[in-house]
């Protein structure tokens, strides 16, 4: 079939994914005032403009900890049960109003704990708040339990532990955020040792604020089965050839790159590169809030800026969906799905673009 136009109300329509969105960067700025009018919060700002502003959404800033600051004010108001509840319910409504069909939320429940709340507390209410979206939007979802670079391992090992109590119960699996750059991902071995001791996937950010040696940890050290960004993944041939050979999912964030200075303009990221290569790739936002973004313009600023048709952009996609920490018989089942909507849509069929796309196995 010919590629139709890429517009905005096609890509719109397309089923995604969203495999890196980070809860407490992805609330509504209505939200962040009426939670903080309730708890008797005094931000610096009293309308959506000036917080738009104190948060710097959509601004580059000076670097990734810089960037990272904006979550001071996001962590301030969830800090009790029912606001989580809330912004885990709006974030599936948003998605699903985005065109996502599945969505991975990550979080670090420690820096929920301000006012009392336990861990489990902490990530039960994401998960009610996740389960009342999916029932009445019907976004599928999991959560991913984050530990924290610039946090003590003997935290992160907490926080692996608590991911392995809610097992099939909602949480998919565990990653390392924080701030990259001196905070070695080695550090928190013993955590990805007991993740993938009790068979939960893991992921993790490498490669965005520190070079390719964060990936190899990422990778060699802590077992990554996905790597959060991985911008710097380019500047070692032999590394990136190991994963695309491992088909090692990377999940790309073009726009919260270019706001961290990961990379210096958009068109300078190496999406297009990896496409070429033939890397598994998955489209993300990050912080939909103060990336000012969603998967929607995400893949129409890939399109935009590398020149990726519609049959590109179902690759791309149904990439997304290989890359979900799914169970095999889920992920299946959903890729036969989206596979009929997107040839329905036009582009090249799911199953003519290459043999890691087919979604059945070989009789």
């Amino acid at each position: 079939m010919i590629n139709p136009a890429i517009t905005r109300d096609l890509v719109l329509a397309m089923p995604k994914t969203d495999l890196h969105c980070h809860l407490d960067g992805s609330l509504r700025l209505s939200t962040i005032l009426d939670l903080a009018k309730e708890q008797g919060i005094t931000l610096t700002a009293h309308d959506e403009e000036g917080l738009a502003r104190a948060i710097h959404m959509g601004e580059i800033c000076d670097d990734l900890v810089d960037y990272l600051k904006a979550f001071g004010v996001t962590l301030s108001v969830l800090q009790e049960d029912w606001a989580l509840e809330r912004v885990a319910y709006e974030l599936i409504a948003d998605a699903h109003a985005d065109g996502v069909r599945y969505l991975e939320i990550r979080y670090c429940p420690v820096l929920h704990l301000d006012k009392g709340m336990r861990d489990t507390q902490v990530v039960e209410a994401v998960l009610s708040g996740m389960e009342r979206g999916q029932r009445e939007f019907g976004v599928d979802s999991g959560l991913i339990i984050c530990g924290l670079r610039n946090i003590d391992p003997p935290t992160s090992l907490r926080l692996a532990r608590l991911a392995v109590s809610f097992k099939d119960r909602g949480v998919v699996g565990f990653d390392l955020a924080g701030a990259e750059l001196d905070h070695p991902a080695k550090d928190h071995v013993e955590a990805f040792y007991l993740i993938r001791n009790n068979n939960i996937a893991c992921t993790l950010h490498a490669g965005e604020a520190a070079g390719a040696q964060s990936i190899h940890e990422a990778i060699h050290y802590c077992g990554a089965h996905r790597i959060g960004h991985g911008v710097r993944l380019v500047e070692d041939g032999s590394l990136l050839n190991y994963v695309n050979d491992r088909r090692i999912p990377i999940e790309i964030c073009l726009k919260s790159n270019v706001q961290t200075r990961a990379v210096d303009d958009v068109s300078q990221h190496p999406l297009r590169l990896y496409y070429d290569a033939g890397l598994r790739l998955a489209i993300s936002t990050d912080n939909r809030l103060i990336t000012d973004t969603t998967v929607t313009d995400e893949y129409l600023l890939a399109a935009s800026t590398f020149g990726f048709d519609f049959t590109a952009l179902k690759r791309l996609t149904v990439q997304g969906f290989k890359s979900a920490f799914l169970p095999y018989r889920k992920k299946k089942a959903m890729l036969r799905e989206v596979t009929d909507i997107l040839d329905e849509m036009g582009g090249a069929p799911v199953a003519q673009l290459d043999e890691q796309f087919q979604t059945r196995r070989p009789s």
